[in-house]
């Protein structure tokens, strides 16, 4: 994949969906949340046309803020996990992802700075000045390994609606690590983009 990638979130849509392209405009994902579901569950395509599904997410208990995500290919068969910290995510949002080879986190998603968050949040409620937030206030997440080497960043990138992202690559990382960070990161901006 060409870094870095782009992630950019449609902005009229009933049930969030977001598109994934590389640095060269190439489409790598789109991506559609299922509205009105108790247990949240994604579908990610290969094609925009949403026609070519590649894989799922799918939360393993109802509505909780601890819940494991699991990946899951159009086979059926199990790819990762990401599972987020409740207490610790409150402040600074925490979150691990599995590989399935050990059962200690392979990875970790961290926010750099929560206070661009509650500052975002604060100054998002003012009128008129609200909607310039996405100018200033952008927050930034780091994945990485459990040594604490980073291998990628998600950066949220200065937009009038607060709807575009972009991934940059870090570290060497062999190509089923990278499709299950894309799957976490794509997991992780879908629920933090809801706590706002």
């Amino acid at each position: 994949m060409n870094y870095p990638l782009h992630i950019t979130f449609k902005t009229l849509a009933i049930a969030q969906q977001l598109s994934i392209t590389d640095a060269t405009g190439n489409l790598i994902f789109y991506v559609k949340q299922k509205a009105f579901k108790l247990k949240d569950s994604v579908t990610v395509f290969a094609d925009a046309q949403q026609t070519r599904p590649a894989f799922a997410i799918n939360a393993d208990r109802v509505i909780d803020f601890s819940a494991n995500f699991n990946f899951t290919d159009m086979s059926g068969r199990w790819f990762g996990a990401i599972k987020r910290h409740g207490r610790r995510s409150i402040w600074r949002a925490h979150y691990e992802i599995y590989d399935g080879a050990q059962p200690n986190p392979a990875l970790t998603i961290k926010e750099e700075n929560p206070w661009s968050k509650v500052f975002d949040a604060m100054f998002g409620e003012i009128p008129l000045l609200g909607i310039f937030t996405g100018y200033v206030f952008n927050p930034s997440y780091l994945v990485s390994r459990p040594n604490g080497m980073p291998v990628m960043r998600l950066k949220k990138e200065r937009s009038f609606l607060g709807r575009s992202f972009s991934i940059n690559k870090l570290a060497e990382i062999d190509q089923n690590e990278e499709l299950r960070i894309l799957l976490a990161l794509i997991m992780m901006n879908l629920l933090e983009r809801r706590r706002g």
